[in-house]
């Protein structure tokens, strides 16, 4: 690959994860209509980096495509993001259960050690959002890969993995829920570490389950922008 191609690709990597990370913080909001032209300014992309990654993030489900409509962000209604997270709730509490079975030692380390990253960042925030990045910065997906289950991560961390991403952190800025979710990964972590399945079940259903009351509270409160 030539260095020019190798500067364009960088680029075009570069719009993507910018404008992933201004779909999930919420800057460009689910159902938002968008253009190239107003993308290119309001992030100073170039057109040809910009299209490429226009189409990795609809190849992902964050951006949906309609004849005569033009691009829009994903969006879910109220009922389906709730049934998004009863599924969320099985899957990954079978996903804990399974890695504390055979997540290997260094992997646990790793996870332990993904967490005080994660808490660094929190404080930055001064505790007012707690940001994951994707792959092996999140928590979630480092358990879903250490449940050794490759169709249970398979779907865990395919098009449902990018859309929950999109809530999870919108739920992450009410008050007080940075440090809490936080305190509940590392129970979590410590589960699995001590290999007791059935309690990293339970407590991966009961923070999920948790996230999903806060759903249910800002969609009465109407707070949630669906």
């Amino acid at each position: 690959m030539t260095q020019a191609a190798i500067q364009t690709q960088t680029r075009a990597d570069d719009a993507f994860d910018c404008l992933q990370t201004a779909i999930i913080k919420g800057d460009l909001a689910p159902g938002e209509k968008i253009g190239e032209v107003e993308l290119c300014a309001r992030f100073n992309l170039t057109r040809g980096p910009l299209r490429e990654a226009l189409g990795r993030l609809e190849s992902r489900g964050l951006l949906v495509r309609r004849p005569h409509a033009g691009v829009k962000v994903v969006s879910v209604s109220p009922e389906e993001l709730l049934e998004l997270y009863r599924i969320r709730e099985a899957m990954e509490g079978l996903a804990a259960r399974q890695a504390a079975e055979r997540m290997a030692d260094r992997e646990v380390a790793e996870l332990h050690a993904t967490l005080d990253s994660h808490e660094a960042m929190i404080e930055k925030a001064h505790g007012q959002a707690y940001y994951q990045g994707e792959g092996d910065y999140d928590f979630h997906y480092r358990i879903a890969v250490g449940s050794r289950n490759s169709k249970l991560a398979q779907m865990l961390l395919g098009d449902l993995y990018y859309m929950v991403r999109m809530y999870r952190y919108r739920l992450s800025t009410s008050a007080g829920r940075p440090h809490k979710a936080l305190s509940e990964h590392r129970r979590i972590a410590e589960a699995i570490a001590q290999r007791d399945g059935e309690l990293a079940e339970f407590l991966m259903r009961r923070h999920i389950n948790a996230a999903r009351r806060n759903i249910e509270k800002k969609i009465e409160d109407n707070s949630l922008g669906l």
